[in-house]
């Protein structure tokens, strides 16, 4: 059944450097059985094999969870594993030469870092956004700097396509990036980092449900 539409919350967007030495799956099922509903499999220093290899183990899981699989970049490897969708940079291709290959059934996300780039994903048919990077963090400080509060909820109010922020979101500012009207969040350390990752899921989908 065509999804088309994402049915999550959070958004966790994986960084092996991240885990503190732990296994990345390891972490990832923890996070699931916290309640994670949908995982970025973002490794780009991985090559085609390496890649493919983790992303089947990758869909296994979320399988086991009911989970979706976004692949992040590399087309093939999301048809190779029948992923859910994949997610788009700067640097990707197309999002329309994604849907012809991928098809309509599967979900593309795309990263934007301005107004422009949110209106130019809406105009490819695109069906989910990242804004950001919202606050400062290390891992988004080559886009630039942070985009704040204001510019995500023009964006949110412009973009007529659900809009996830991403960018040093953590539990204590969810409230305040949630008061801007996105219909969710994308993080990588706040779960990956943490030293419990299935409480620490737990308690930002609480947070994410107030």
């Amino acid at each position: 059944m065509p999804l088309r539409s994402p049915n999550f919350d959070l958004y966790l967007v994986t960084d092996r450097s991240q885990t503190g030495g732990r296994d990345l799956l390891w972490v990832l099922e923890r996070a699931l059985e916290g309640g994670v509903r949908a995982v970025q499999l973002r490794e780009k220093d991985l090559g085609g094999r390496e890649l493919f290899v983790l992303a089947e183990k990758t869909k296994r899981l979320c399988e086991r969870y009911q989970a979706n699989l976004f692949v992040n970049d590399r087309v093939d490897v999301a048809l190779g594993v029948d992923a859910d969708g994949v997610h788009l940079g700067g640097d990707s291709m197309p999002v329309r030469a994604a849907r012809e290959l991928l098809g309509a059934e599967k979900l593309i996300g795309v990263s934007t870092h301005s107004i422009n780039e949110a209106s130019e994903a809406e105009r490819e048919k695109a069906d989910f956004i990242l804004f950001g990077p919202v606050y400062f963090t290390a891992s988004k400080a080559a886009y630039g700097e942070p985009q704040g509060l204001g510019r995500l909820k023009k964006v949110v109010e412009k973009i007529s396509l659900p809009v996830y922020a991403i960018g040093g979101v953590k539990a204590g500012n969810i409230a305040e990036v949630k008061e801007t009207g996105v219909r969710g969040i994308a993080l990588i350390s706040a779960v990956l980092s943490a030293s419990d990752p299935r409480a620490a899921t737990r308690r930002i989908l609480e947070t994410l449900a107030r």
